[in-house]
């Protein structure tokens, strides 16, 4: 339940802290008091989006702080999947900064707004006017009737499994996708991979063939610098082997008269083995060196495909090519894989629709099963509030897709009265008989869920006299299993409270601010007095005042 509630510098409050106690509260207080501020402090508590113009004073921040008794609802659980530090007096506090920054925290850790959204529904249920239309919500009436079926275990198997299979579906889509795009381009890839393959490209090829290209397209010139090159070194006059035999004779007489010229021996003789190896190669390459066209012309042929290949996909070296050649390969056996990958996904995309059939028509069992429990229950109550003669039919319909909260489709009909024609409610049923309606839902949901503190604001617009004083009744017995708290303008609803606070506003130096005080016995008196009866309180509304609260 909500203990404490601190308000500082939002709206028209510029600090503000409540105690709220168990069972049933009630707040009253003129138009534009400042109730809905409190509504409004709430909503930022349970994750709602803050601007600035929450600020009273624009250069200081803003506070809101809520204490939870949450020990005895169960909600360990939602704490540990949301991350979130338990506490049995949880603290919920929301700040926005004069920069426009909004933080949460729970429990002094910081959270984002979605958790605090998360866990605000298991805290607060804010019922205000305008929440009178979800009544008219398919998706709403069947969350009713999946509370009085109890099928929130089923449900929540349900959508696991049903996000499972939409991501499966997604999946296959993509796969799909995948195999359409591939069996397009298996063709091309097919002719690029087979082109490069028929190429029997190596790594290093590429410069060996150039080089030989250039020996073979120049052979009469290299064999004219090779000849006159071994020329000069063998020619018995001037060659110079000839030349380096006559210095190396000459050393080696002297060879014996010191280690230097010993060195200068052995360094020419070095000289001498080294000239005569390079002579001898020159005459192997010379006779090396014949002239074939053929060989020629196949070099060239082989290096032109090399440049055309490198040209058509961009790249500079064999390395490149034989890379690419190994992707399209890649690609060519990844595609080939599709269809098993297609198949075994559409097996086990079958499996899960079998799984999902089965609890979808076990929620549809349960729904249906619930709902003369629930006609049974909104009857009485309705009867309770001057309805004694309406009447609902529940039309559940198959529905051949998977919906997020099963398979069935409702259409909730309503009759106000004996001998009309259902319609649907939201266009049979006026606005004091959906406020009425909803307050018995929301008593029949007591029953069945664990929610800490229910929030009325207004519900009961459009009703008056006996019936808000029975409305007053069954928000007073819903409050004997949780804390109800009720913003109301009939002083019917206000007299069966068990704490009564008035909002009320106050001007100090041309500056407005709402308070709230929690009133004491006589003040309540004239409080509800002067909703009877307007500012100038009479005697009669005092003793009426008196009766409502002693009934």
């Amino acid at each position: 339940m909500l203990s404490v509630l601190s308000i500082k510098n939002f709206a028209l409050i510029e600090r503000l802290e409540i105690d709220f106690s168990n069972h049933f509260t009630i707040i009253t207080g003129e138009t534009g008091a400042g109730k809905s501020i409190l509504l409004g402090a709430l909503g930022l508590i349970l994750g709602k989006r803050a601007d600035l113009s929450s600020l009273k004073a624009k250069d200081e921040k803003c506070v809101i702080e809520a204490h939870f008794q949450i020990g005895a609802y169960n909600l360990k659980p939602l704490f540990e999947n949301l991350d979130i530090d338990y506490e049995e007096t949880t603290i919920v506090r929301r700040e926005i900064l004069p920069s426009g920054k909004s933080r949460a925290f729970v429990n002094d850790s910081p959270v984002n707004l979605s958790a605090l959204q998360d866990l605000g529904v298991a805290l607060i249920d804010i019922h205000s006017q305008h929440q009178t239309q979800e009544l008219s919500d398919e998706i709403y009436q069947i969350q009713i009737l999946d509370a009085v079926a109890n099928n929130s275990s089923i449900l929540s198997e349900y959508q696991r499994a049903l996000s499972i299979f939409k991501k499966g579906q997604t999946q296959l889509k993509s796969l799909q996708t995948e195999q359409a795009d591939w069996i397009k381009e298996r063709d091309y890839h097919t002719f690029m991979s087979e082109e490069l393959f028929q190429a029997q490209l190596k790594a290093g090829e590429q410069e060996v063939l150039e080089s030989d290209y250039e020996k073979l397209n120049n052979i009469e010139f290299v064999k004219e610098a090779l000849s006159k090159s071994w020329s000069l070194l063998n020619e018995d006059q001037i060659g110079v082997n000839t030349a380096l035999k006559e210095v190396r004779t000459a050393l080696q007489r002297i060879a014996g008269f010191s280690s230097d010229f010993k060195e200068l021996f052995e360094r020419i003789h070095s000289v001498e083995i080294e000239l005569n190896d390079v002579t001898n190669e020159m005459e192997l390459q010379t006779e090396a060196l014949v002239h074939n066209p053929e060989q020629l012309r196949a070099i060239d042929e082989k290096l032109q495909l090399i440049y055309a290949l490198q040209k058509k996909h961009q790249v500079q070296s064999i390395a490149e090519l034989l890379v690419i050649e190994s992707e399209l390969n890649e690609k060519l056996f990844s595609g080939s894989d599709l269809d098993t990958r297609i198949d075994k996904l559409l097996k086990d995309l079958k499996s899960q629709e079998d799984a999902l059939k089965d609890l979808g028509a076990q929620l549809t069992q349960k729904r249906k099963e619930a709902v003369p429990v629930l006609q049974e229950k909104l009857l009485e109550l309705l009867r309770l509030l001057g309805m004694p003669n309406a009447a609902f039919q529940f039309e559940i319909k198959p529905n051949k897709s998977f919906l997020n909260n099963g398979m069935d489709d409702l259409q909730l009909l309503f009759s106000a009265n004996k001998g009309i024609d259902f319609g649907l409610l939201k266009k049979v049923a006026s606005g004091g008989e959906l406020s009425r309606i909803m307050l018995a839902i929301k008593a029949i949901l007591t029953q069945y869920s664990h929610l800490p503190t229910i929030i009325f604001d207004e519900i009961d617009t459009g009703v008056s006299g006996e019936i808000a004083d029975k409305m007053g009744v069954i928000m007073q017995r819903m409050s004997q299993k949780m804390q109800v708290l009720s913003i109301t303008h009939l002083p019917q609803i206000a007299a069966k409270g068990d704490h009564h606070y008035k909002v009320f506003k106050t001007t100090v130096d041309d500056s407005t601010t709402s308070q709230l005080v929690l009133l004491n016995d006589e003040e309540r008196i004239v409080e509800i007095a002067q909703m009877l009866s307007g500012k100038d309180i009479s005697e009669s509304a005092l003793v009426h005042a008196k009766e409502l609260l002693n009934k």
